[in-house]
Order: C-alpha cells, then sequence, then structure tokens
C-alpha cells in the first residue's frame, strides 16, 4: 500500500481497492493520523442504502405454532358481530370470479389446507402478529378487485388488503377471521416515459422490480427500503413508507401523480393522472397514501420518478456530542445542497451494538458519542467531488466532525451502509429489541434516548453485564433530514415490566414535544390505541368521519388504524 500524502483540501486517498479514504485536518487544526481499515470483512452485503427499520433483513426464528394470536394479545378487540363467517357459496363465488387454481385462491374454507399453507400470509416478518384467516384471493386485475369488493361488501365480509406483509405495526394481516385479498398477482408495468420521468404500474409490482425497470434508462424509484426485494409498491403507498431518499425525493404525497382505487363497495376510482398538475378539485388520492388499506384498495399508481445519479460519494464521521451532530447538518444542507441524498444519525451505542452482534469492524478505530453516516447524489463527479471536499474541510477545521473516512468503492459504500443498516437486526442478538419510530423536533431528537437511558438505570432493569436484567442497552438512531429517530431498546427477553416502563411513558414524551408516535411505519395495530398522542379529538373524529363515509360497512381492514 502506498504512503499516505495529505492532500489539499482534507482528503487523502487510498488507493488499495478494500480500503477506506480516511479524512485529516488542515494543517490550521491539531493534527491526527488514521490507519486504513479494511471494512469488507464480515460486513453484512446490502443492495443499496437502505434501513433495516422498514423492513426485514432476516425473519426472527420463531415457529408459527408459538406465535400467540393476535385476538390472545389483545383481548379487548372482539370480533365485529356484523360479519360474516366466509361459507362455500362465499368460496364458490369467489373461484366463479377468480377462477379455481391455487395461484388465485388458497381455500382452508371447504378444502383440507393445512395451517402452516397460511403462515406468510396470517402472520408478519416480526412473528408478532397472527390472524385466523382461511381465505386468500389473489385477483389478477383491477376489475376482479371490483367484483371481490362488491360481493363482500354486500355479504358483510370483512377483508385485509395485502402486499408484501413487510410492516412492522400489524397493519396487513388479519386479527380474526376476515378474508386476506393478496395483491401479488396484479404485477404489470403499464408503462414509463423516461421525458417526464412518469412510471405507471400495479400495485403488486415488488419495489426492486420497478426499481431495475426505471434503471434501465437512467432513473429511479423515489424510495428505497429494506425490503425492497419483497415489498409491493401499493403497500408502499398505502402507508406512505419513507425509507432513506425522502431527504433527496421528498414523500410519497408529493411523488404520487395519481392512483387507481377500488372502493368497498366495488367503484373503481379512477384517477391515475399523469400530471404534475392538477388544480381541479379535492385530491382524493392523498386520503389512500397513508390510509392503509382502511378505506379501499390501492390497484394501481402514477409516480414521478428521478433522474438516476451517476456520481454518489459515502462518507462516515466521529463527532463528540449531539450538538455537533446538528451543526454538521446545517454545514452539509449549507454546502452539499441539490446534492446531499441521505444524512444519517447513530450513537455510539448502535455501533457497539452492531459491533458485537455481527463481528464487522467498525470504520473508525477510535470510539465517538456520535457517528454521521452522508451521502451524496449528483450527476457531475468533478462538480461533486469539489463541493464533498470543501464541505469536509469546513467541518474538519472548525472540528464539528473528529474523525471520519470517505469509500473509494461499490463494496466500500456497501460496507459504510452496513454499519446503518445493520443495527436493527442487531438489537435482537440478545433476544428482542422494543422498536419505536418517533418523529421529534430536531434540537430535542437525542433527548428521548437519554431519558430512557436514565430510566432504565434506574429502575434497575438494566444492565449491559448481568444476565439476569431483561434490558442490555438503549440505542438510538435515524434519520436526520426528516427528523425520524429510531428508539431501539435492545432486551434479552420480552418482559412485561419493560414494557410497561416504556408505554405509554414514550408516547407521553413525544406528545409532550409536538412529535409523532410514527414517523413512517403507519399505525396499523399496534400503535391504534396511542393516536391520541399525536393527533387531537377534532382530527381523530374527522378521520372516522372519511372512514365512515368510504366504508360505512367498515369491512376494509378492520380493528386496525382508528
Amino acid at each position: 500500500m502506498p504512503p499516505l500524502h495529505r492532500l489539499t483540501p482534507a482528503l487523502r486517498r487510498l488507493r488499495a481497492p478494500n480500503t477506506l479514504c480516511p479524512l485529516s485536518r488542515p494543517s490550521t487544526s491539531r493534527s491526527f493520523h488514521l490507519s486504513p481499515r479494511t471494512l469488507d470483512e464480515k460486513a453484512s452485503p446490502t443492495t443499496s442504502a437502505s434501513s433495516a427499520d422498514h423492513a426485514p433483513q432476516e425473519a426472527p426464528d420463531r415457529a408459527q405454532s408459538k406465535i400467540k394470536y393476535t385476538s390472545d394479545s389483545y383481548p379487548d378487540l372482539k370480533r365485529d358481530s356484523r360479519f360474516k363467517k366466509v361459507t362455500k357459496e362465499d368460496v364458490e363465488h369467489f373461484r366463479s370470479v377468480l377462477g379455481s387454481s391455487e395461484a388465485a385462491i388458497l381455500d382452508g374454507v371447504t378444502n383440507e389446507t393445512g395451517e402452516e399453507d397460511f403462515e406468510s400470509f396470517n402472520s408478519d416478518w416480526m412473528r408478532k402478529y397472527r390472524g385466523q384467516c382461511r381465505l386468500v384471493l389473489k385477483p389478477e386485475t383491477t376489475e376482479q378487485v371490483s367484483k371481490v369488493l362488491k360481493y363482500c361488501n354486500e355479504q358483510m365480509l370483512a377483508v385485509v388488503p395485502q402486499g408484501g406483509n413487510s410492516g412492522l405495526v400489524g397493519g396487513s394481516v388479519p386479527v380474526f377471521d376476515e378474508i386476506i385479498i393478496n395483491l401479488s398477482r396484479m404485477n404489470q408495468v403499464r408503462s414509463f416515459d423516461d421525458v417526464s420521468g412518469v412510471l405507471v404500474a400495479e400495485s403488486g409490482v415488488i419495489l426492486q422490480q420497478a426499481d431495475e425497470h426505471v434503471a434501465k434508462q437512467s432513473h429511479i424509484f423515489p424510495l428505497d427500503l429494506g425490503a425492497k426485494g419483497t415489498c409491493q409498491i401499493g403497500a408502499n403507498v398505502a402507508t406512505n413508507a419513507g425509507g432513506l431518499r425522502l431527504l433527496r425525493y421528498g414523500s410519497m404525497h408529493g411523488n404520487i401523480l395519481g392512483l387507481e382505487c377500488v372502493l368497498p363497495d366495488g367503484t373503481i376510482m379512477d384517477d391515475l393522472s399523469k400530471l404534475r398538475k392538477n388544480n381541479t378539485g379535492y385530491d382524493l388520492k392523498q386520503l389512500f397514501i397513508g390510509g392503509e388499506g382502511t378505506i379501499g384498495i390501492i390497484t394501481a399508481i402514477s409516480i414521478l420518478c428521478p433522474q438516476r445519479s451517476n456520481a454518489v460519494n459515502v462518507a462516515y464521521f466521529g463527532l463528540e456530542s449531539y450538538e455537533k451532530v446538528m451543526e454538521a447538518f446545517k454545514e452539509a444542507k449549507k454546502q452539499l445542497g441539490e446534492i446531499l441524498s441521505a444524512f444519517e444519525l447513530m450513537d455510539a451505542a448502535s455501533q457497539s451494538l452492531y459491533h458485537k452482534a455481527s463481528g464487522a469492524k467498525l470504520p473508525l478505530e477510535a470510539e465517538h458519542p456520535f457517528y454521521c453516516l452522508i451521502e451524496t447524489s449528483g450527476s457531475n463527479t468533478e462538480h461533486d467531488s469539489e463541493k464533498l471536499n470543501a464541505f469536509l474541510e469546513h467541518v474538519m477545521s472548525e472540528e464539528i466532525v473528529s474523525d471520519g473516512v470517505m469509500a473509494e468503492s461499490e463494496t466500500q459504500v456497501q460496507s459504510l451502509w452496513a454499519c446503518r443498516e445493520g443495527i436493527s437486526e442487531a438489537g435482537q442478538h440478545w433476544g428482542g429489541v422494543y422498536k419505536y419510530d418517533l418523529s421529534i423536533p430536531l434540537p430535542e431528537l437525542y433527548e428521548l434516548v437519554e431519558d430512557a437511558r436514565k430510566m432504565f438505570e434506574g429502575n434497575g432493569l438494566m444492565s449491559a453485564e448481568d444476565e439476569s436484567f431483561p434490558v442490555v442497552d438503549v440505542v438510538g438512531y435515524g434519520h436526520m433530514g426528516d427528523s425520524n429517530l429510531h428508539l431501539n431498546v435492545a432486551v434479552r427477553r420480552y418482559d412485561k415490566e419493560v414494557e410497561k416502563a416504556l408505554e405509554p411513558w414514550v408516547y407521553e414524551w413525544v406528545a409532550k414535544r409536538q412529535g409523532s408516535i410514527s414517523a413512517e411505519h403507519g399505525l396499523g395495530i399496534a400503535k391504534k390505541a396511542y393516536i391520541g398522542y399525536s393527533r387531537s379529538e377534532t382530527m381523530i373524529k374527522l378521520m372516522k368521519q372519511v372512514k365512515g363515509l368510504f366504508d360505512p360497512n367498515g369491512i376494509m381492514n378492520p380493528y386496525k388504524y382508528i
């Protein structure tokens, strides 16, 4: 390996293919030295800059028979007596609409279909929720969805729309014996215009396939999640998925141009506009974005896809305080502007947890209280490098950033992202993890982690070494760009005392700061009871009125949301 040579400004480039480029301070500040480290060794492979907090990397190893029924876990929930149980006649009707093949219908009502065949439909990937569905319908066209819903509405048969079933709040699994309407067969890309960047595709298209389709014409799907290989774009819209690209490309509410939806009575709402401007009355599609399938089923989407960046840089920093993190973020927005595509926060506990659980080497030798990962995505490599160099020189000379490295290859990019992506899965290493997905004003964002750690230190439930204590550690990480904190409490075992300490304490803490109890995962069944901590009585009342207007019989995804 060639010796390190100091360059101006504050960047040293190492030519060895498997080493990272360390950042150094200009000569005006105190000097430091960072030996090159190899991150490729033992690092978890990733396919993109995506977050495991949005979907599974690997499902927990818990047998279906050991998962409690959701109805047992939530005894206050009672099956709505208005809903009819599925009969042989109902199944025969659905066969007449969809066909009789197993590709169209999974029938446990009239056939001797084993419970294991329904496992992937009846439970979530975290193995926390478990329904009792015995009939899965897989329509292939919007017209079939319309006929199915019309019949269900007339017969008072409750339904649960389902995509890739990679959610975290139980929104896509039944509670009792609701019929699952799975959209996996509606997987056609209808059109893509490489001039406007508008993609029209059916809801069952896998996110990764959508991204690969537009990538052929140098565009990018404006959403990236850890489950991009299994999650479906219709469900992404229905849950208003966020992900790591929100800082650069914005939310689903801004990118969706039109939707095709089927209402509970079978009415097809064709609002599949390709226009960026359409100021003709109420923008009804917005009700379905984040509606979690409670007022209708999204069957197709029209979405704006930006031009794909061909110049991507990733850097990883160590910082001495959360105040320094905020300074770095402010400078990144100011100096990197339009090319800044991600700014991720990780605390020391999260990186330690990742290192212990995965065995992967961390990028920096010295420990720091906080770490940040930034990504830039642009169209001109020389231009981006100049801007990034100027930013790095500034944050190092001003001692905002203490230490850092920059990736020089795609392998190194993935290795750096693994330090961020691997946290969520690492949290389960000791037995389990309590996850909270929250929006909190940036100045107070990390205080929740500090207060939670103090709480567990004071109530005698946490110890890093003593295995008789249920809590191992409290970690915090997330997206600085949209004030989204992931609070994870790593535990050796799930414990009622821990749960009592956390809830509703976490939600009360967030409510006092006018935050949101769900930044990007939705409500589902997990957070239904806590919506009052983020929404006023007036807002909840209006939501119920919207639900009642679209779905007066209440058949759409019951027992969830509101």
